[in-house]
């Protein structure tokens, strides 16, 4: 089976999604060319994920056979009316893009995301400066607390991207029923999955994000590191026994190993960067639900409810941030074995780096043995089917729509707790 160099590929943005088994897969994972795209269209793309001109010819050579020079790349550009130094965006839909963010998890981010999320996000044409300026302006007490905060790093040292992954459950949200599960790439630091439902424990759970993304890959990783939890048990028999007959020193046992959680820094690592730039928002907002008494841990309704209402946005929110991390700019470190650059360019384009890509191939009816006996792919609402039933027939009776933002889903809530009282 090809790797995932060997074919074309191209980042998703915005919000597209690609289908396995019907199912949608996480919107920052890359997907195969299956669609007619011209080179002009490929281009604007590109442009759109914030990438500068070498990362697009490069993405253009290695992904699509494209060979351009920047004088043509330019010409393109200007012909479609793309230039991030002019038509900048008015002051005033930026002001409101801002404010719009910070009503949420924005209100945690600094200046240089909170820009990328304004430019993928928004489709914004605005410099770093002018978010700076606007966020002192509008959130002066955020940009002080983010000001006193330093985070220091430990060394770390791998090969190339897919040499090894690490996995691993977050449980900050699990008190409210959302329970977290990611795993990222150790060399380019890119998220290779982030998703949310009603478990992280289930090993046949953690089992079919592993094979979603092995099947989107075209691959595996040499290494996989992962905590002594048992929900990692299958995960770790499913990779050995892809990883039988390697020859490498990785190669059957080896290809799995578990380790104490500071051991697994990578993932650890990016927690307290997920936790600080979206889900310490969440945790607030869950706690003032409950402490207002819109929410009671101890009614199994209301659990199914506030599952039901807020777990699709949640996922959506975890996916624009895996999406928007493998986008970011990663700043030069004091450890030389950590490259610089964006988690995507690093993943996919390792020359760049003086690597190569380490992914192992794997067979294709292999790994539909092993989804059909090891996995088991949860509903998308996190409920109990009957509740689930129920709140979507409630909802068709009373003509409601699903929500798209928190506010929208603490009203579905609210009115759905309030027909499920009167029936």
């Amino acid at each position: 089976m090809a790797s995932a160099f060997a074919v074309p590929l191209i980042l998703t943005f915005a919000l597209t999604a690609s289908t396995c088994d019907g199912v949608r897969l996480a919107n920052y994972i890359p997907i195969l060319q299956e669609y007619p795209a011209g080179r002009d269209d490929l281009i604007e793309r590109y442009y759109h994920l914030g990438l500068e001109y070498t990362e697009i010819l490069l993405f253009l050579v290695f992904s699509h056979g494209i060979n351009l020079s920047l004088r043509q790349l330019k010409r393109i550009l200007k012909a479609k009316g793309l230039g991030r130094r002019r038509n900048a965006s008015d002051l005033r839909e930026v002001v409101q893009a801002v404010e719009e963010e910070l009503r949420g998890s924005g209100s945690n981010i600094g200046y240089r995301q909170m820009t990328q999320r304004l430019v993928n996000d928004h489709r914004l044409v605005v410099g770093k400066e002018t978010v700076r300026e606007l966020l002192n302006i509008l959130d002066p007490e955020g940009v002080e607390l983010r000001a006193r905060h330093r985070l220091k790093r430990r060394q770390y040292i791998t090969k190339g991207p897919n040499h090894l992954w690490h996995i691993d459950g977050y449980d900050k949200l699990k008190p409210f029923g959302f329970c977290i599960h990611g795993a990222i790439d150790g060399f380019s630091r890119r998220i290779l999955w982030l998703d949310v439902g009603y478990t992280n424990n289930d090993p046949a759970v953690i089992t079919q994000y592993f094979v979603d993304c092995v099947r989107q890959l075209g691959g595996t990783a040499s290494v996989i590191r992962a905590d002594c939890g048992t929900e990692n048990g299958y995960v770790a028999a499913v990779q050995r026994f892809m990883r039988r007959d390697g020859e490498d020193n990785w190669a059957g046992d080896d290809s799995f190993i578990y380790g104490k959680s500071v051991s697994n820094q990578r993932i650890e690592a990016w927690w307290s960067i997920l936790g600080k730039d979206c889900t310490r928002w969440w945790i607030d907002f869950f706690k003032d639900m409950r402490s207002c008494g819109l929410y009671h841990d101890d009614d199994c309704i209301e659990v199914e409810c506030l599952k039901f209402c807020y777990m699709p946005i949640l996922r959506d929110e975890l996916h624009r941030a895996a999406r928007l991390w493998n986008l970011h700019r990663i700043r030069p470190s004091t450890n030389a074995e950590s490259p610089s650059g964006r988690p995507d360019v690093l993943f996919f384009l390792p020359e760049v780096s003086g690597t190569r890509n380490y992914m192992v191939d794997v067979d294709l009816d292999e790994l539909d043995l092993v989804e059909e006996r090891c996995c088991y792919r949860p509903p998308q609402s996190g409920c109990l089917d009957e509740f689930t039933q129920l709140a979507e027939l409630l909802m068709r009776e009373k003509n409601l729509q699903f929500p798209r933002t928190p506010e929208e889903a603490t009203t579905l809530y609210v009115t759905l707790l309030e027909e499920i009282d009167n029936i």
